[in-house]
């Protein structure tokens, strides 16, 4: 009884022994993917970010400038897995939208303007009606490249809707420099809009919530 005791023992030890080495080595494999994941995201941000300042340096094409600026757009949010909805028409083709994505249950309208002049509350319209359109779990997210006019954060706190953040080409720059998630800065921006009335939130504003200082 002694020696089968003294057997079950050493055959206990072993088994443990083993599932040990085998917990080890699959957090060493978890690690290793972890690592590639990382360097990856890295790679593919930094081309991202490279991208964002090529497109910069454009002439004055500003169709082509617009069309740079969706694909760019959508790969930062694949980047991110946010599921994205490229540039499509609905109403029987009465209404062009530059773009959709959903994020937190969440369906937002993108629309896309980079021209040499600041945005106006005028080029906000057609946005804010696209919105009013939509289902009631939907949002605008208005992206000027050179941001907009003073009046525009203004008039949009009069907005009783509440539907419309807005972000920079700053804000995009600076998301992909740091690097920033950029699902975390958007809801950011929707919970300034939500609690503040504030249609525009910064990113260095944001930073500094986020560390304290920039």
């Amino acid at each position: 009884m002694q020696k089968a005791r003294e057997i079950v023992g050493t055959i206990g030890t072993i088994e443990a022994q083993e599932n040990l080495q085998k917990e080890r080595t699959q957090a060493a494999e978890f690690a290793r993917l972890a690592e590639e994941r990382s360097r990856a995201f890295q790679k593919e941000s930094g081309l991202l970010l490279a991208m964002f300042d090529e497109t910069a340096r454009l002439d004055n094409d500003q169709q082509r400038r617009g069309f740079l600026l969706q694909d760019l757009l959508n790969r930062i949010f694949n980047l991110y897995e946010i599921t994205v909805h490229r540039s499509f028409q609905r109403n029987e083709g009465a209404e062009q939208i530059d773009g959709a994505f959903r994020l937190e249950g969440w369906h937002y309208l993108v629309e896309c303007r980079w021209r040499n002049r600041m945005t106006n509350v005028r080029d906000l319209d057609g946005l804010l009606g696209q919105v009013g359109r939509s289902g009631k779990q939907t949002m605008g997210l208005f992206f000027s490249f050179n941001g907009w006019s003073e009046n525009v954060p203004r008039l949009l706190k009069q907005n009783p809707e509440k539907s419309i953040i807005l972000m920079d080409g700053y804000d995009l720059r600076v998301a992909l420099a740091h690097p920033l998630d950029i699902r975390d800065l958007i809801l950011a921006k929707v919970a300034k809009l939500n609690l503040e009335s504030e249609p525009f939130f910064p990113v260095l504003e944001y930073l500094k919530e986020l560390h304290g200082s920039v």
